[in-house]
């Protein structure tokens, strides 16, 4: 399953989103109205809930440079990914999209694919004020 939340364009640098985005305390400042726990577990590692649904821990894998950062599941039975494009526009514009990739069989595909959609493109919007 890839899902891909529309592209907002923020008034930073790439390098200032990219610091953003490579600090996971910032993401509580991304999500939903809903969410019911955060919590910053490590350097590199966060968990949160939204009302309603199991706790996630996302553990950052990989961060390139003011382009890209991957968060990916850090325990639990699912294995997905949430990664963070950065494309820089101008010396203070930058186009973020974000991506969510998992192998889930067809049935919880259906299931999951309207929340997770929503939820990224909240992550996404919420950028545009938080970064």
């Amino acid at each position: 399953m890839n899902l891909e939340s529309p592209k907002v364009t923020l008034d930073k640098s790439a390098e200032e989103t990219f610091n953003f985005l490579s600090d996971v305390k910032n993401f509580e400042n991304l999500m939903p109205e809903n969410i019911s726990k955060f919590e910053v577990l490590d350097n590199d590692k966060f968990l949160f809930a939204l009302k309603g649904m199991p706790e996630i821990i996302l553990k950052k894998k990989e961060a390139i440079p003011n382009s890209k950062v991957v968060l990916g599941a850090a325990g639990g039975k699912l294995d997905f990914s949430l990664i963070g494009n950065i494309q820089e526009i101008d010396t203070n514009k930058t186009e973020v999209q974000l991506s969510f990739t998992a192998q889930f069989n067809a049935m919880m595909a259906m299931m999951v694919k309207g929340p997770i959609t929503k939820f990224i493109e909240t992550l996404v919007e919420n950028m545009k004020t938080a970064v």
